[in-house]
């Protein structure tokens, strides 16, 4: 915690903000989505068809549209899209508070999903541009806080329920609407550097960059597996102990060994260790990690949920290691002026992976062999170890074919103004929607 506190404290004022808001923002998140799926069925009386309706909604209004919220930040400056973003959020889980409807929530699904597609991209790009030094340590920063308000939230969530879910839904748009207020006062705008074509020739230049896209295909995976601490590890650990005390104790360890080792980590690797060769061996200890759950354990709960726990540890350390390094080096494949853009397709396609490899192992979970009814099964265990060993190979080749440093092409120096100046008086050409 010490180096923790200390890195910090040694980040200018607006990097501080934003780790912070990170916190809050995951509070506030998770403070509701977790309870959402039941609040529909138990509460609202809706079928399951029309609770994966309101989800997906959410899920795909944030997903599809991290690209726009890239792009929004390019043009009209980070500062002014984070804080749009965590207002939107502010808006969509106050319209959960009040709204019983299905038209309400497919709102405030609509809403909420926007708003992180809006500030997820537009942070990071914030991030990279204010800290150009420093961006590693300042992305492991940003994960610790993230983590600790995945593991504040439920708990702060779950004291409100006793109330109900408006209470619920109350205060996490509170959270967010304080986040809003905090921003707008405290964080100053940056420059803003016109890219000099429209946004159409924007994306297509982002998602015809073959090294980015290399780079981005190959740590997708990162992503998808950092949804299992969701799927497969909750399901493992309670099946084998018989106790959703397990599941709790998953999160519990994950938190605790990211706030306590991801800063001295990242800072030791930073120093020593290349970035290619960093991130390849956190995504082969993540892969590697889930197939310990393959290994035969038999006794009492206490024992059989270790391999489990070991597959958690790993995951954690796995992506302490490998992701403040990518966030760090995705900003030098794009050109000045493009900086969200790159974060938004980036974000865009480890999304879809993401929900692609979910569905993939939960497919394997309803179908495969190899284990109990209850257990997840070998194939699933296999598929996720596939994804980071994969990883690791391709981030390998990457880094030896010298593929992952910065654009080699020298940027010309756009004019600059502040961002929360208009859009057209810094663009020397037009800037048509895609």
């Amino acid at each position: 915690m010490r180096a923790t506190w200390a890195s910090w404290r040694g980040f200018p004022v607006p990097i501080r903000l934003l780790v912070v808001n990170q916190l809050g923002v995951n509070v506030g998140f998770y403070m509701l989505l977790p309870f959402l799926a039941g609040y529909l069925t138990d509460q609202i009386g809706l079928s399951a068809a029309l609770v994966g309706l309101v989800l997906g909604v959410r899920n795909l209004s944030q997903q599809g549209l991290f690209l726009l919220g890239g792009s929004a930040a390019d043009r009209l400056g980070a500062r002014g899209v984070i804080i749009a973003g965590c207002g939107l959020r502010a808006v969509g889980f106050a319209v959960f508070a009040v709204g019983g409807s299905l038209a309400a929530l497919l709102v405030a699904s609509v809403l909420t999903g926007l708003a992180g597609a809006l500030f997820n991209p537009a942070v990071r790009a914030y991030l990279a541009q204010a800290a150009p030094d420093r961006r590693a340590e300042a992305f492991a920063l940003f994960n610790v806080f993230a983590s600790a308000g995945a593991l504040i939230g439920p708990l702060v969530g779950s004291a409100l329920l006793l109330v109900d879910f408006r209470a619920a839904a109350t205060g996490a748009a509170l959270v967010f609407a304080a986040l809003t207020v905090a921003q707008a006062l405290v964080l100053p705008a940056q420059p803003v550097t016109a890219s000099g074509q429209s946004v159409g020739r924007d994306w297509r230049e982002s998602l015809t960059d073959g090294r980015f896209l290399a780079f981005t295909v190959a740590l997708s995976a990162l992503f998808a597996l950092q949804t299992q601490l969701y799927l497969v590890l909750p399901v493992q650990a309670e099946a084998v102990t018989g106790t959703p005390l397990a599941v709790a104790a998953l999160f519990v360890v994950s938190t605790v060994v990211t706030v306590a080792g991801q800063v001295r980590i990242t800072a030791r690797l930073r120093r020593r260790v290349e970035r290619g060769t960093a991130i390849a061996a956190g995504m082969a200890v993540t892969g590697a990690g889930f197939l310990v759950p393959l290994l035969p354990l038999g006794g009492p709960p206490a024992v059989r949920v270790l391999p489990v726990l070991v597959t958690t540890l790993a995951l954690a350390v796995g992506v302490m290691v490998a992701q403040p390094f990518v966030l760090e080096l995705l900003p030098g494949f794009a050109r000045t002026g493009l900086t969200g853009t790159y974060f938004g397709v980036f974000y865009l396609a480890s999304g879809v992976v993401a929900a692609l490899a979910t569905t993939a192992v939960g497919g394997l979970m309803q179908t495969g062999s190899g284990g109990t009814a209850e257990r997840v099964p070998a194939g699933a265990w296999l598929l996720c170890a596939a994804l980071g060993l994969a990883s690791a190979a391709a981030v390998r080749v990457l880094h030896r074919r010298n593929l992952l440093g910065p654009r080699p092409a020298a940027d010309p120096t756009p004019d600059t103004v502040p961002d929360d100046a208009r859009m057209p008086a810094v663009t020397p050409r037009r800037h048509g929607a895609a």
